[in-house]
Parts: C-alpha cells; structure tokens; sequence
C-alpha cells in the first residue's frame, strides 16, 4: 500500500468516525425529543380523561338528583292526598261528635296580671258560654 493509499483510507476511516459521531449525536436529541414529547402527549391524555371522569360524575349527579326529586315529588304528592282524606275524615268525625255529644271551643287572653277567659260549651242542641277575668298573682 501507498502512503496516498494509505492517507485515503486514513482520511475515509475519520470521515466516517465524524459521520457516525454526528449520527449518534443526531439519535441522541430526536430519543430526547421524542421522549418530551410522549411525556406531553401523556399529559393531555390524562387531562382529558380527567375532565371525560368529572362530566360523568356531573351527568350521574344530575340523573341522581333529578330521580330524588321526582320520588320526593311523588310521595309528597301521595301524602297530600292522604292528608285531605284525614281532613275530611276528621270533619265529619267532629261534626258528628259535636251532634251526638257536644264539644268545648274557646280562646283567651293574657294583659299585664289579668285572664280573660270566653268557651262555649255544646251539648247536642244546648250551647252555654262563660266569660271570665281571673286576675293573675304576680309580683312585680
């Protein structure tokens, strides 16, 4: 081998050293690149998951809702009802008690140390009422 023979195969043997250092170093930033990247791919990902998670529990808590007051809604509604039927049950259950037996109605009022006291007492077809100021003991 020459020596130009030889400096030729020196020179192409460095070339290709530069070539494959550039090469590596080239390999080394797109691996750094793309290792960035995935890292913000997964970061969005999990954030719209995230906000996908939250919708559903909004949507769940608004369908659990919407079912609480449409029950509350309905047996408030059966209650109503149930609570006319007593008020008029009681109504006549009163009116004929106060035809076969006779009731006590009244009302009074309390002014500084005095009672006025009113009732009406019913017994079938007779009504008495009773009037009354009682005055009160107490101590100033």
């Amino acid at each position: 081998m020459t020596r130009e023979d030889a400096a030729v195969s020196i020179q192409a043997w460095w070339r290709g050293t530069l070539v494959r250092r550039t090469l590596l170093h080239v390999a080394l930033c797109v691996w750094t690149i793309q290792c960035w990247w995935r890292q913000v791919q997964l970061r969005l990902l999990t954030k719209r998951r995230q906000m996908v998670l939250e919708h559903y529990a909004r949507q769940e808590w608004a369908a659990v809702r919407v079912q609480a007051w449409f029950r509350m809604w309905r047996i408030r509604n059966r209650y109503c009802r149930l609570l006319n039927a007593v008020r008029i049950i009681q109504v006549y259950w009163r009116w004929r008690n106060c035809h076969t037996r006779g009731f006590i109605q009244g009302h009074y009022e309390l002014k500084a140390n005095l009672l006025n006291l009113q009732l009406e007492i019913s017994l079938g077809s007779q009504a008495y009422r009773v009037t009354q100021r009682i005055p009160l003991p107490i101590k100033e």
